[in-house]
């Protein structure tokens, strides 16, 4: 009988798993609900992945991260798995044409976005399925303890009731205690259900919080010392490309990636950075999901996320092949405390805000009052703000507010790659006629994209233009003629947030926000964004203790790593008077200065202490700082 073992190595390659996966792919084989809590890399898609191929029917993965099921579709028929995805950006005719494929047995895995689960009739069609399992990944969002609750997740238990003999398997990387124990509560787990939890100790990993006033001039300093590829992390498209131009203008190979981007110009991107092309990856939260990159040497934070759970996440992409790297966040404590508690304000506005704009989203939609059940609309963000004269972060928070609420599903942005299939029968392709350019755009599709008279096929207009001597322009008003005609169905490529009505148009004075989603949820960021502000700025406890401690592991010893021990070490060696006379001596041998992180690494010493003799010798007179923080001998 073929094991575990044997698929891992028939379509992975590897010759055995990491820790925990063969316990929880044994727990899932035998049947039972299971609870997977894996860190970031810890290889939790490989544990739904095998027994996907050893079970028979299909194994059903409900995810909210489009583009990582879409880059996990693609390597998985890469590897001879037959995969699909489902979500509400699809046309009904994909929809229809997948859901064939997995009735008729001729596919394994079938992701699986939460708002499909909201429409009735979709949940009709599922229900023919023969699904033997049922996967819940990013599970901490069916909690309301969690950082990232969705409404849509609760409609998982009602998935498993139309299959009871299939098992639920739940993964996240990141789940407090209380998260954990409502993970399982609302996912109904049965008698016999496995908890796997895999420690949150990353022992390769040391935690650095570098206090600075000049953010910039110290990322560069740090890339310079720390050797191989990284990630540095910020919260807006627009930083993100300023401080890639600006690494790259101090000679630093790097580039951003947003969600923004085009699905092209993401894909060179990554891949540019995965090949070591690209050195430094600059990136908004959009960038990490799913990159399995062993050898990220360094992870930094230059903005401060808004908990523990999305720091521990992306700062966890450093070092999984178990390799010494660091995890580094940068902070300006009187600015970026006053940044944590403002996200407080953005992410809950005042209710009548929310129920207006409510009333300014249905009008742009055109939705008339009791109008509008389970319509699928498009929203450009940056005309809908621009049209209403409103604030996009706070208008984003709204439609997040009222998706908790129930009155929408608000997805923020699924990009998608141009796609098409032909639907004209070979013997009516016999008797078409089209123009010359028109015929050369349908032959060069013809011969390169083989499979399209089967199912959809992703198609690239650039490169059809390019091989043709056209324009993408005239591509692709040719592929809207071919459409017209009858010849294929095309779908053009988009990049766009759209909005799903879960219920008809209420009268705006209608709209009620539950207390569970506001007032309670209000009250759980605040206590995250506190726990964050205690990692950052309490510099008396061990950094990866407070981490462990706030997953619930509570034995963990102080890490000896992080830049709080190493400071305490070094405070018990070195002389204090001894460290600022060193300090002088440095600067007596650099006549042209030196600033206060490059003394730190002229003499081996721990950064934010010499930090603080700097400013205490400065107060002095002892030496002078310049405005760019170049460090020199008073004369």
């Amino acid at each position: 009988m073929t094991s575990p073992v044997d698929i891992l190595g028939k379509y992975w390659g590897y010759d055995s798993f990491r820790p925990m996966q063969a316990e929880i792919i044994d727990s899932v084989l035998k049947g039972h609900d299971t609870l997977g809590l894996l860190a970031t890399g810890g290889g939790k898609s490989l544990t739904f992945q095998v027994p996907a191929m050893m079970l028979d029917g299909v194994t059903v993965v409900v995810t909210p991260l489009v583009s990582l099921m879409k880059d996990q579709v693609d390597n998985l028929r890469e590897r001879g798995v037959d995969a699909y995805f489902l979500h509400a950006a699809l046309t009904r005719r994909e929809t229809a044409l997948i859901l064939d494929k997995c009735r008729l047995g001729y596919a394994r895995i079938l992701y699986l976005s939460p708002e499909k689960l909201q429409s009735p009739r979709f949940a009709a069609e599922i229900s023919q399925l023969p699904v033997s399992l049922i996967v819940v990944d990013e599970a901490h969002c069916i909690s309301q303890w969690g950082y990232d609750f969705r409404p849509s997740y609760l409609k998982i238990a009602e998935l498993r009731g139309k299959f009871p003999q299939a098992p639920v398997l739940a993964l996240t990387a990141s789940a407090t205690p209380e998260v954990a124990r409502d993970i399982c509560e609302r996912l109904e787990f049965r008698k016999g259900a496995q908890t796997f939890r895999l420690t949150f100790n990353r022992q390769n990993l040391s935690y650095v919080v570098r206090n600075c006033e000049n953010k910039d001039a110290e990322l560069v300093h740090i890339l310079r010392r720390v050797e191989g590829c990284g990630v540095v992390y910020v919260r807006s498209r627009k930083r993100s490309a300023l401080i890639a131009e600006m690494l790259s203008n101090s000679g630093i190979s790097a580039e951003f990636y947003h969600a923004g981007l085009s699905p092209e110009e993401k894909n060179a991107r990554q891949n540019r950075w995965k090949t070591d092309v690209t050195r430094i990856m600059v990136a908004t939260t959009a960038f990490g999901m799913g990159i399995d990159k062993p050898d990220v040497r360094i992870v930094v934070h230059v903005d401060p996320p808004s908990s523990l759970e999305e720091y521990y996440q992306e700062a966890g992409r450093a070092g999984r092949d178990g390799k010494p790297s660091y995890a580094v966040a940068l902070v300006n404590g009187s600015v970026d405390k006053a940044t944590l508690s403002r996200r407080l304000t953005a992410a809950f506005p005042p209710k009548d805000y929310m129920r207006s704009l409510y009333g300014k989203l249905c009008v742009s939609m055109n939705i008339a009052m009791g109008e509008g059940y389970q319509r699928l609309c498009e929203i450009n963000l940056e005309k809908f703000c621009g049209a209403w004269s409103l604030q996009p972060q706070a208008a984003v928070s709204a439609l997040k507010l009222l998706s908790q609420s129930g009155y929408i599903e608000y997805v923020e942005e699924v990009s998608t790659r141009s796609r098409l299939m032909v639907i004209m029968t070979r013997n009516e392709l016999y008797d078409l006629r089209l123009n010359p350019e028109c015929e050369r755009v349908f032959q060069f599709i013809l011969r390169n994209y083989t499979g399209i008279f089967a199912d959809y096929e992703h198609i690239s207009e650039s490169l059809i233009a390019s091989s043709l001597d056209l324009t993408e322009r005239t591509v692709y008003e040719n592929l809207l003629l071919l459409g017209r005609l009858g010849v294929i169905h095309y779908v053009p490529r988009s990049s766009t947030p759209y909005v799903m009505f879960l219920q008809s148009r209420q009268p705006d004075g209608d709209i009620r926000f539950p207390q569970n989603v506001y007032e309670f949820r209000k009250i759980q960021m605040k206590k995250r964004i506190d726990a964050m502000r205690r990692f950052l700025f309490d510099d008396s406890r061990c950094r990866s203790l407070s981490l462990l401690e706030y997953f619930g592991e509570e034995d963990a010893g102080s890490c000896g790593r992080c830049d709080v021990c190493r400071s305490s070490r070094n405070r018990s060696r070195v002389d204090p008077q001894k460290l600022r006379d060193a300090v002088c001596g440095a600067l007596a041998s650099h006549p042209h200065g030196l600033a206060a992180g490059d003394i730190a690494a002229f003499l081996g010493a721990n950064p934010e202490r010499i930090t603080g003799i700097v400013r205490s010798l400065a107060d002095e007179n002892r030496i002078i700082i310049s405005s760019e923080g170049i460090c020199s001998l008073a004369v």
